[in-house]
């Protein structure tokens, strides 16, 4: 399932309520078009607009409607619930070939790097996943990495509170990399499982990202072995294709282990997740859905697939 934990039904149902701006912008029109009834070979017989949605994946669209006349040519597929059962099944594609593993283990401390930029919803994010190791049965520490905001740092405890764990911090304009060393400290005498480390989310170049980042990693790495053993962009799912420029120039910057989308209920560019997976190859671990602590869920491609095929918006 999408979510896998207790209330799933519920959960699902706001995974569904948050593509529904994406579900009547595109898939919407597409579920219309194919209808109960049978397609006919001119449904796919020349690219059509409705493949071709201005949020920063009409290369994918168009890619899958080429592939849905092909499969109606060759294999005589007619139907429209033929049709669209291959559609799905492409789209399910594209974003399983980039499914997360988690990191192996077990180990006595897992470090995550989280990083993104500012609006992006990265704090909220790092308070959402501090509760769902948690619900794992984890023990989570947070460290506040980006000291360039006085705002940053309290965002995060705030977060933390919410979230019910501790937070690591020192005072603005401190040097990242002492505060990742005391996290990491603290952890290891406390008996934490989890440290969730958040960086600078304003950084003038990629050169100043990449350095400060590469500090921040040499350090972990020589306290926890193989330490950073996940590094997570968050990115705003509103942004449409800035995110996905967003998106690559962390790539080049740093190692991007997984990606967290997030504000996936404002917006009806969710097929920027298709994007990112085709273009990028960078597996989608969660999506936030909301502010709210349980607004987070565990990424599914299948049940996030069904999810834009839900007919209940038209």
């Amino acid at each position: 399932m999408f979510l896998r934990r207790d209330k799933e039904k519920e959960k699902d149902k706001k995974i569904e309520a948050s593509l529904a701006r994406t579900r009547q912008r595109f898939f919407g029109r597409i579920a219309s078009l194919l209808g109960p009834n049978d397609g006919t070979p001119a449904v796919w017989a020349a690219p059509s607009p409705l493949l071709i949605p201005a949020d920063g994946w009409g290369n994918t669209a168009l890619e899958l409607g080429e592939a849905r006349r092909a499969v109606g040519q060759h294999h005589g597929v007619r139907r429209a619930d033929q049709v669209q059962a291959i559609l799905k099944e492409k789209l399910v594609e594209i974003l399983d070939a980039t499914r997360w593993e988690h990191a192996a283990g077990p180990r006595l401390l897992t470090v995550i790097l989280i990083v993104g930029v500012n609006g992006s919803g990265k704090t909220t994010s790092i308070g959402k996943l501090a509760q769902w190791h948690k619900h794992q049965g984890r023990r989570v520490t947070l460290a506040a990495a980006d000291t360039f905001r006085a705002a940053a740092i309290d965002q995060l405890k705030i977060w933390g509170e919410r979230a019910g764990v501790e937070v690591i911090a020192g005072q603005p304009g401190a040097d990242p990399g002492a505060i990742v060393y005391d996290a990491i400290r603290a952890c290891q005498s406390r008996g934490a499982d989890v440290l969730i480390v958040d960086t600078a989310g304003r950084l003038h170049t990629k050169f100043n990202l990449m350095k400060e980042l590469e500090k921040i990693r040499s350090i972990a790495a020589k306290q926890v072995h193989k330490a950073p053993h996940e590094t997570l962009l968050v990115l705003d799912a509103t942004t449409g294709q800035n995110g996905l420029s967003q998106a690559r120039v962390f790539k080049e910057a740093v190692e991007i282990t997984g990606l967290i989308l997030t504000k996936l209920d404002g917006t009806a560019k969710g097929g920027i997740a298709f994007a990112i997976s085709k273009e990028l190859g960078i597996p989608i671990q969660f999506v936030g859905t909301g502010e709210k602590l349980e607004d987070f869920a565990e990424f599914d491609a299948t049940e996030f697939v069904e999810g834009l095929f839900a007919t209940s918006d038209f």
